[in-house]
């Protein structure tokens, strides 16, 4: 995206969506994308065509609570009523949370932030059809405590070769993970994970090799060594994409 010209009005947005029902955030030749979604809205309400940015490119089935978005515009809309008036012209599975304004050169993906994800496992004998949307159903004992010492070694600045997708396609897959936890809530494990970027399937691949630890399948060892000695083999399977939700992108 280009910095706002003269006369424009560069309008953030933070949204929550549900993924089920979309291809993911950004715009896909096989069927409707949360981006597409939003944008046909905030044409509708400013009367003109926009370029619609986010922050970060979730996959199908992925859920958010806090993506951030930008678009320019000449209409010269109060920034805190473009929430509510989208939210008219939206469907019920995507919700703006807050409006305002910033400055013309502000991008949401080429600036420093910390980003924060969730994955949710539904761990119980029988599944729970108003979860199975937003948690990965696994009925099989988990070791909390392997799962911890293992998700521990994930905490710095290190080479996450063997936590992308052999499809990821950028300059550098060093990352730094800034947070890291485990906990129970009831009969749900969540694996919250913050850091500077995330690579394509990174919190996934985490996860799955993380279920493979709390199954006594890897040792809390096999997660450092990933980490310490990446050699480019995924260091687990890549969980299902509806347990994720996007949490929170905070700008530092």
């Amino acid at each position: 995206m280009e910095n706002a010209a003269e006369g424009m009005h560069r309008i953030r947005l933070v949204v929550a969506y549900d993924g089920t029902n979309y291809v993911g955030w950004q715009v896909q030749p096989n069927g409707v994308s949360i981006q597409t979604t939003l944008q046909k809205a905030i044409e509708n309400l400013v009367g003109e065509k926009v370029n619609v940015t986010g922050a970060s490119r979730t996959d199908s089935g992925v859920h958010a609570l806090g993506q951030v978005v930008v678009f320019d515009t000449h209409r010269s809309i109060p920034p805190e009523k473009y929430a509510p008036a989208l939210n008219q012209r939206l469907p019920l599975d995507i919700v703006v949370q807050r409006s305002d304004e910033v400055a013309g050169d502000f991008h949401p993906r080429y600036r420093d932030v910390i980003k924060t994800y969730e994955y949710r496992i539904l761990n119980r004998r029988t599944q729970l059809p108003c979860r199975r949307l937003y948690s990965y159903f696994v009925p099989r004992a988990l070791d909390l405590d392997r799962m911890r010492e293992a998700g521990a070694y994930l905490v710095g600045t290190h080479d996450f070769k063997s936590f992308c997708s052999p499809k990821t396609d950028v300059d550098s897959t060093v990352r730094t993970i800034t947070d890291f936890s485990i906990s129970r809530e009831e009969d749900e494990l969540v694996i919250r994970i913050s850091g500077d970027g995330f690579l394509y399937h990174m919190v996934r691949i985490i996860a799955g090799a993380l279920i493979k630890v709390g199954f006594g399948q890897k040792s809390p060892e096999d997660i450092k060594r990933a980490v310490e000695a990446p050699d480019g083999r995924p260091a687990g399977p890549t969980a299902p994409a509806h347990g994720l939700t996007l949490v929170e992108i905070r700008y530092i």
